[in-house]
């Protein structure tokens, strides 16, 4: 996702479009100019384009029903295999999960009736629609998206229809049993889609497959190590011996640290105890390789509102913590003081030593 840049926000979430978006623009373009010219390449990148607005409204159509149920989407971006939405969690009451899950296929289906509405070709044969030589415009737009909400509810978890089925299975057993029953019914399906991608020559398909085959096994991993992550505390996971810089000391007090230690942040606080952030190993390597002053103080470039939890919080609320992006989680005591912190580093750490 380095690779994505924002166009603005909506509702609340950051839209971004990733830069190979722009290729299979441009791979639309040039295929469509070959077979027809300037005019059907237009029309192509045009379709191209109005299809992926209904990406992304199916995207947004997942967060805002996930809103109402107190999660947040940071952001959404726009990929050349479809959208993606980052909610700050999945819901975990299956009723709520599948309430999300069918949000986005629904929003769809509304699209659908509206083209029809507004005269598209009123018709559930998709074939004809996409390639018939005398398909409209809207008749085609039409068509993607009744396809879109189908293909979506296919039971191949993490798409929606997977997702849906895992919240089925969570109705009579452990939520991670049933995560690796829907997760393995996944990879099945990608694996089908990647031989019929492969053996028709849809590259497509084959990214699609390659991604759901990965999500879903990340996804299961997630889910597993959150189950065990309920029963820790954040003392469980929490770096205790560490070194730490104060505001004033330079960057190249800040280089010393890092070339003698193992850390990759460094907490700093000042004489009086109070913490003021992090510097992190990455920040510390682009200052000095955009030559600024070893002499600067680390306060510049410093790492700030960085989350904080109590000693008792649970391991899952450190989880949280850290999917939000920050470097680290300070935990603290009942007076606000840092006792210590936790990175996603030692959280993997502390699963693997946990027998996970």
């Amino acid at each position: 996702m380095s690779w994505s840049f924002s166009i603005g926000r909506l509702f609340g979430s950051d839209l971004r479009i990733h830069v190979t978006f722009f290729l299979l623009l441009a791979w639309i373009g040039y295929a469509a100019y070959v077979q027809g010219g300037w005019a059907a390449a237009t029309d192509n990148v045009l379709f191209v384009v109005a299809l992926f607005a209904c990406v992304v409204a199916h995207e947004f159509g997942h967060a805002l029903v996930a809103r109402r149920f107190g999660i947040h989407t940071p952001s959404i971006t726009l990929l050349p295999i479809g959208g993606l939405a980052q909610l700050e969690k999945m819901p975990e009451k299956p009723a709520q999960e599948i309430a999300v899950a069918l949000a986005g296929p629904a929003v769809n289906i509304v699209i659908w009736g509206v083209l029809v509405a507004l005269g598209a070709s009123n018709t559930l044969d998709l074939t004809a629609d996409l390639e018939g030589t005398q398909a409209s415009f809207l008749g085609r737009l039409a068509a993607l998206n009744l396809f879109l909400a189908l293909f979506n509810l296919i039971p191949a978890f993490p798409m929606d229809g997977g997702r849906v089925f895992r919240a089925l299975l969570s109705l009579g057993m452990d939520r991670v049993k049933a995560t690796q029953a829907a997760a393995m019914a996944g990879q099945i399906v990608a694996f089908l889609f990647g031989f019929w991608g492969l053996s028709g020559g849809n590259p497509i398909l084959v990214l699609i497959a390659v991604f759901i085959f990965m999500a879903a096994s990340a996804e299961s991993q997630d889910v597993e190590m959150r189950s065990i992550a309920r029963k820790l505390r954040a003392r469980d996971a929490m770096i205790t011996s560490y070194e730490s810089l104060t505001p004033e000391d330079t960057l190249d007090a800040a280089a010393g640290a890092l070339i003698r230690t193992t850390q990759h942040e460094f907490p700093v606080i000042d004489p009086q105890g109070a913490f003021h952030g992090f510097l992190t190993r990455d920040a510390l390597f682009a200052a000095l390789a955009h030559e600024h002053p070893r002499t600067q103080p680390v306060a510049q470039i410093l790492t700030k509102d960085i989350p904080s939890l109590p000693l008792g919080a649970g391991l899952d609320k450190v989880f949280d913590a850290l999917h939000q992006g920050a470097p680290a989680v300070v935990v603290v005591d009942a007076k606000g003081h840092m006792l210590g912190y936790i990175t996603n580093e030692n959280v993997g750490e502390l699963m693997v030593l946990r027998g996970r």
